[in-house]
């Protein structure tokens, strides 16, 4: 039976350079997978799935908020490998459980378990309720060489604990972070 994976991190865990990674071993070996991404991260451009150290590739399917998941298209493969899982809807993901036993093809998601303020994103909860195989890919603090849990948001150098829960953005934005760190910064937001 074919599974789903949902392999979560902070920012800056290298889940995509992990992701686009699996691409390349499915496709050295001549096994066919296919590339999703959500329509909203077009940080890179609007197909470019790309790693913070440099790797990319181009999306083969866009999923947009309330678009099917192209299960037709989607048959006679190896792996779908879906990066930014966090921004699927709830619907999305239960697409993707779907196509495991539907297709027998194996899904692994790639994203966020949590945003800025240490809340779930949709597609994660749906996942962590759906996924078969469920791993962390782990980075330590951007402050010290604890584990990293939390993704801290930055304006001018300094967390902020208050915006939209999706606002696009890398190393300039968030860096990744222990809960020690992540309170310290949330207690100096509100002094």
């Amino acid at each position: 039976m074919a599974k789903l994976y949902f392999r979560y991190g902070t920012m800056d865990s290298a889940k995509t350079l992990n992701m686009l990674a699996v691409a390349h071993n499915y496709r050295k070996q001549g096994k066919k997978c296919a590339l999703l991404k959500p329509s909203l991260d077009d940080r890179f451009g609007e197909k470019a799935i790309r790693s913070r150290s440099g790797l990319e590739a181009e999306a083969d399917f866009l999923i947009g908020p309330g678009d099917p998941i192209p299960a037709d298209r989607l048959q006679n493969l190896d792996c779908v490998l879906v990066d930014e899982c966090q921004f699927l809807s709830e619907e999305a993901i239960e697409a993707l459980r779907d196509l495991t036993l539907d297709a027998r093809v194996p899904v692994i998601c790639y994203g966020l378990r949590t945003d800025f303020l240490g809340r779930l994103f949709p597609g994660s909860r749906r996942l962590l309720e759906l996924a078969d195989s469920i791993e962390e890919v782990k980075v330590t603090c951007f402050y010290c060489g604890k584990k990293a849990i939390m993704n801290l948001r930055l304006v001018d150098g300094k967390g902020v604990f208050e915006g939209p829960q999706i606002q696009l953005g890398a190393d300039e934005k968030y860096v990744p972070c222990c809960y020690l760190h992540y309170r310290e910064q949330r207690r100096a937001a509100e002094a």
